[in-house]
């Protein structure tokens, strides 16, 4: 077994699903932005001190130490597999996966979630929708090469057994 990398857009379910798929396959779970944060405190109060681009080294810093660790079920960050090729070195390193989540059940949890988003901190509303739609323009096509694609807008049991079932498939 090797590393199962879990990507998608935010709250899209990488680290609830991360969560439930782990135990499954006797894998540890890793989320990759709770590491990020243990070094640098709350992610949305550094990018607004540091900028995105120091947040997105640090995110590539800790994403390489995770290559190098165990294998486990890594949640990345929606940003991850789009900065750089972060998406390459993750396939390399193991199994891609990406949770696919139809837009209207994204925008739910999204404001479900709350303001503290970095890279949508203060959009409601229309504002909101459009920024997601942009970011979603530009990672879909990175999303969309990744080893497995998994249908994810179902409860996160039912989403981890369709990866485990794939992965059980393409062993």
């Amino acid at each position: 077994m090797a590393r199962i990398f879990l990507i998608g857009f935010m709250c899209s379910g990488k680290s609830t699903v991360g969560r439930v798929l782990a135990p499954m396959l006797g894998l540890s779970f890793v989320d990759l932005d709770r590491v990020v944060e243990e070094r640098v405190g709350p992610l949305l109060t550094f990018v607004q001190r540091e900028g995105e681009e120091a947040f997105r080294a640090r995110e590539r810093e800790v994403l390489a130490e995770l290559m190098d660790g165990p294998d486990s079920v890594i949640a990345t960050g929606g940003g991850t597999p789009c900065e750089g090729d972060n998406l390459a070195l993750m396939k390399e390193a193991g199994t891609v996966v990406w949770l696919d989540v139809p837009l209207e059940m994204l925008m739910l949890r999204i404001v479900r979630a709350g303001g503290d988003r970095p890279l949508l901190f203060g959009l409601k509303g229309d504002a909101l929708r459009e920024r997601v739609l942009e970011l979603l323009e530009a990672r879909t096509p990175i999303y969309a090469q990744a080893d497995i694609i998994v249908q994810a807008g179902v409860p996160p049991m039912e989403s981890a057994g369709r990866i485990r079932r794939v992965l059980d498939q393409v062993r």
